[in-house]
């Protein structure tokens, strides 16, 4: 028998992966085909050949932020993801954290968000314990938005502050000097553990030849003035130089190859297992309409190994689905949204996304019992927030929801989230968004991020808008109502879409759902160099 809806469902979620393609096709171009041959003039690779002929062959690379500054700084000709190609993979079999400058973006300059884009792939290697490769190309700070790039916690000073904290943790940083490394950038190799510099491109100076001139009357070339050569036999700040970029990167595979195994994993892992249930049947599960209701015990099937999942208190809280499984063979416990209308055990029915008192309460107890037993947790969002009413607030779903939160934000266990669908309000935060810390926050096709629906927001914003308009006299007819609320959703629909929240790196990327096994096991892989976890303390709850 034929679903229509299913295929319907199909059909919108392999458009938008279609989409998806086509647009990071176009964000990999770079600075576009002619920087491209100009860097190849100059025997220079491109930041994406860079990694991949540093990562082993056939071995997975997790890219994180391709989509940062995506639709952003069109004044400026744009900074496709954020002039930096970064993520996580696997060099001489050992999981790494890449940072790699694109000199084809405005010579690797540094916008706002190439900072932001930075600082994240360093917090990822400083909570997981990762070496981190720097492959640096930069011309420095994109002085237009200086001002929103260098002097505030979270701007480019923070980045050194970074090395030196990772270098006392014990944390392996390896610089390789590819280009252009100019003025407060000059720091971030010297910190590094080791430095390599290709000589004729490489270059490492506080000031250029030409600020040098301006500003002391010295004439001197940049070569001079800090190449490779001078770096590696006179100032000795570099420790290793090489004609070729190929040849610099194989010095880094050795590097990596000798490093002391991590320490050993607290979590659990056995030999993986593909789900029973087919993966791709996601794209038909998932519909297209984010208002409408689906079971998601059909996603978890399609998720898990051998499509097993040991639900916890099944019958209690059923708006929120918590229970045990395995991905790629890791023990996970998973706290996930049920989209679909259900029945609570007093016989009320429940809107499917919503968290109720009870869902709360089960949900943050489930976390407590995860970090006792050192399973890493998985949160599948789909969430319209929190419930509302008298009934709600007098049985103090106010408390119940701050239990939950108190629980997502001390939990001390690797945190993985996928934005699925909906994503909204405080349920947002309580289902462990990017302000609760989790290790890795990716998303599908389909999600929405908001503090409310796109509905309800246009709705409540229209109405403010015309109650102002009349205060001031003027009539508003209902076609002009009708014309300004759809301004409204269609701006608002913009704002909550993946890859709005991609740009501004709220999620780390925006993934095809049949990957999701594989984005949820890396996580945890890399999570896994941890070692020991912290006590895990809840504070003051209400009870």
């Amino acid at each position: 028998m034929i679903d229509i809806n299913f295929n319907k469902n199909d059909d919108a979620m392999r458009l938008s992966l279609s989409q998806l393609r086509t647009r990071l096709d176009k964000i990999r171009l770079g600075g576009g085909k002619k920087a491209v041959e100009k860097q190849q003039e100059k025997k220079k690779l491109t930041p994406h050949q860079r990694i991949q002929y540093l990562i082993d062959q056939d071995s997975e690379f997790i890219e994180i932020g391709a989509f940062a500054g995506y639709e952003m700084y069109e004044e400026y000709g744009g900074c496709p993801a954020g002039g930096t190609v970064a993520g996580v993979g696997y060099v001489s079999g050992r999981q790494c954290v890449i940072v790699a400058n694109d000199q084809t973006v405005k010579a690797g300059a540094w916008f706002p968000i190439t900072g932001k884009k930075n600082l994240r792939m360093q917090e990822i290697a400083m909570e997981n314990r990762l070496p981190i490769i720097y492959l640096v190309d930069s011309a420095g700070v994109f002085l237009p938005l200086q001002d929103e790039i260098f002097p505030d916690k979270e701007h480019f000073g923070r980045i050194f502050r970074n090395n030196a904290r990772m270098s006392a943790m014990g944390i392996t940083q390896i610089a390789a000097v590819m280009g252009a490394c100019v003025a407060g950038g000059a720091y971030l190799p010297i910190m590094s553990d080791e430095t390599l510099m290709v000589n004729g491109n490489g270059s490492i100076f506080l000031a250029g030849s030409y600020l040098v001139k301006a500003a002391i009357g010295e004439d001197i070339d940049n070569e001079t003035l800090g190449g490779a050569t001078t770096h590696t036999e006179i100032s000795g700040i570099a420790d290793y130089k090489f004609d070729t970029e190929q040849e610099c990167l194989d010095r880094i595979k050795k590097i990596i190859s000798k490093l002391g195994n991590p320490q050993i994993s607290p979590f659990d892992r056995i030999l993986p297992h593909p789900p029973v249930k087919k993966i791709e049947e996601i794209y038909g599960i998932m519909p297209s309409d984010p208002s409408k209701a689906y079971d998601m015990l059909e996603i978890i099937g399609r998720i898990v190994d051998r499509s097993e999942f040991d639900e916890f208190k099944e019958d209690y809280g059923k708006t929120i689905l918590c229970g045990y499984a395995r991905i790629e063979g890791w023990a996970v416990g998973i706290v996930a949204n049920q989209r679909k209308i259900v029945k609570s055990k007093k016989g009320e029915m429940q809107m499917g996304g919503v968290i109720y008192n009870d869902s709360a309460d089960k949900a943050a107890r489930f976390i407590m019992n995860c970090n006792q037993k050192k399973i890493p947790l998985v949160f599948l969002q789909d969430v319209t927030g929190f419930m509302v009413g008298s009934r709600s607030e007098h049985s103090g779903i106010i408390k119940d929801g701050a239990k939950l939160v108190n629980a997502v934000a001390n939990s001390v266990v690797p945190k993985i989230t996928i934005i699925i669908g909906n994503s909204y309000g405080a349920g947002n935060y309580a289902m462990c968004g990017k302000a609760y810390d989790p290790r890795f926050i990716h998303a599908w096709p389909s999600a929405r991020i908001a503090v409310m629906g796109g509905e309800q927001a246009a709705r409540t914003l229209l109405q403010i808008q015309v109650s102002s308009m009349k205060a001031q006299g003027k009539s508003v007819s209902v076609e002009e109502e009708n014309k300004l609320l759809d301004e409204i959703k269609g701006r608002y629909l913009k704002q909550t879409a993946p890859y709005y929240a991609a740009a501004r790196l709220w999620v780390d990327a925006i993934i095809d759902p049949v990957e999701t096994r594989k984005y949820i096991a890396e996580g945890i892989k890399a999570a896994s160099h941890q070692g020991h976890l912290e006590e895990f303390k809840t504070g003051v709850i209400q009870v």
